[in-house]
């Protein structure tokens, strides 16, 4: 029957789809669209690149310079009445519940995306598919999967469909500038969620990225795990990365007596590390 699809999977087959399939997605936003593109905290491979761009215009609709430049506001003004989604202002059940609608609210406005929106993909894929029917990637899949698996396959597509409004808009846009703890006093609310960033591939550590937004690797403390670096460097392992920039970490050379050039601009440059080991102290 139609209503059954092509494929006779079973339940548990359907649910590690949908859930490899959210993981995807949640890799492409984290790797591609946060630490590639915002940050310029590494390079692609090319072809690494266009699968997470293909990928996430398929599974959320997404266009890149937008998602790009509505984050790198929310950095350029945090917590103030600029940011796009801050719960300080809005409020965490706004921002947990109207994130999507938050972020398609920001994407209209064409002065965000001239300003912060520069170094992005703007090739004949882009401009002709991709930015140009943002709407079609989805359609596409909700088609294949209810072909494939029927009504199950919708029943997937929903929870594909509230992967990013829910884990990323609601638990980091949301959660992450209100409730958790911080390593670091940075000049905003952003908190560590969770010490260990496996369900949304690190970005749990939010607060470690907004004291080092230009650092590949969210992970900064002994007892933390960055499961999105794992792959980072797994791609780096087979040459299709390139790490560009992480987060310094301080060490103390006991056989220095004196403060010299080198040890100030050390310093300078762990500000943050060498605060939060002296307040701990």
């Amino acid at each position: 029957m139609i209503l059954d699809g092509i494929l006779d999977l079973s339940g548990w087959q359907i649910v590690v789809w949908a859930l490899i399939s959210c993981h995807i997605t949640l890799l492409g936003v984290t790797i591609y669209l946060h630490r590639a593109m915002a940050h310029r905290a590494l390079d692609l491979h090319p072809a690494v690149s266009h699968f997470f761009r293909f990928w996430l215009w398929l599974t959320t609709g997404m266009v890149t310079v937008q998602w790009v430049a509505i984050h790198r506001k929310h950095h350029a003004h945090c917590e103030t009445d600029e940011d796009p989604h801050s719960p300080q202002v809005l409020g965490l059940r706004r921002v947990f519940f109207q994130g999507a609608e938050l972020y398609q609210d920001a994407a209209k406005r064409p002065e965000i995306m001239e300003k912060y929106g520069r170094g992005c993909p703007n090739d004949w894929l882009e401009r002709t598919v991709y930015s140009r029917f943002p709407w079609l990637g989805i359609s596409a899949l909700l088609v294949i999967e209810f072909a494939l698996m029927g009504m199950w396959g919708v029943s997937v597509f929903a929870v594909q469909m509230m992967c990013i409004p829910l884990l990323a808009a609601g638990v980091i846009n949301g959660v992450g500038h209100y409730w958790g703890y911080r390593n670091y006093e940075c000049n905003d609310a952003a908190t560590n969620v969770s010490p260990w960033g496996i369900v949304i591939v690190g970005e749990e550590l939010h607060n470690n990225h907004h004291a080092y937004p230009s650092s590949a690797k969210f992970a900064l403390r002994p007892w933390e795990f960055d499961l999105g670096w794992m792959y980072i460097r797994a791609l780096q392992a087979i040459g299709l990365a390139k790490v560009r920039r992480v987060a310094p970490a301080p060490t103390v050379d006991s056989a220095k007596s004196q403060i010299d050039i080198e040890t100030v601009k050390a310093l300078i440059s762990s500000r943050l590390h060498v605060m939060q080991d002296y307040a701990s102290n």
